[in-house]
């Protein structure tokens, strides 16, 4: 077989695995589509080789992989806007109680002041059971306090956890970003060279 023919089966193998290859990579896995973000970089972690310390990605699955982290933090931040504006909800709910406490405790002292027989609303009352309706509603106000107090904690708390959550997924996105800027101009250089390599033979 001459020199001809060889380079002529040589450009056929090329052109046919380089048509496979475009047909392969058309596919997008599943997990990439449907998974969790940490899905994805699993995936492409056990999918990918490393070759002298570079891992090479696919071009559609690395512009897949940074949309949905673009989206993941496009919804964490939602989802934070979302806890402040409860938050700002909350905190108006604990200064209306606390206002409204502050009127209880001053008209409690003003009663406390005042003769065994008290008229509310026309209908005298002695002391005692007024104290206890009182203190029923007093009660029932502090209750109200607490439940929006302990809700402001947690929401606070996952608001710090969210906020902890974007900042490390951020630092993570911006690390895989770099590591794969390199990987790609590393691929580049290799396939530079090897061009090289193979039209100096």
């Amino acid at each position: 077989m001459n020199t001809r023919s060889l380079r002529s089966l040589f450009a056929f193998a090329s052109v046919v695995l380089a048509s496979l290859s475009s047909v392969a990579q058309t596919t997008m896995p599943e997990v990439l589509d449907k998974g969790s973000l940490n899905d994805q970089l699993k995936y492409i972690e056990e999918k990918t080789r490393i070759y002298e310390d570079y891992r090479a990605i696919r071009e559609d699955m690395f512009q897949k992989i940074s949309k949905n982290a673009a989206d993941s933090l496009v919804s964490a931040k939602t989802r934070i806007a979302e806890y402040e504006g409860l938050t700002g909800i909350l905190n108006n709910r604990i200064d209306s109680l606390n206002s409204s406490l502050s009127g209880t405790k001053a008209d409690l002292k003003e009663i406390t002041r005042s003769k065994n027989s008290i008229k509310v609303f026309g209908i005298e009352l002695n002391k005692t059971a007024y104290n206890i309706i009182l203190l029923i509603i007093v009660g029932t106000l502090v209750f109200f306090l607490a439940t929006g107090f302990l809700a402001f904690r947690r929401n606070l708390t996952v608001t710090r956890n969210t906020k902890k959550e974007l900042d490390e997924l951020r630092t993570e996105f911006e690390a895989y970003r770099q590591k794969t800027r390199l990987e790609r101009e590393k691929m580049s250089m290799d396939h530079f060279n090897e061009i090289k390599r193979l039209k100096g033979k």
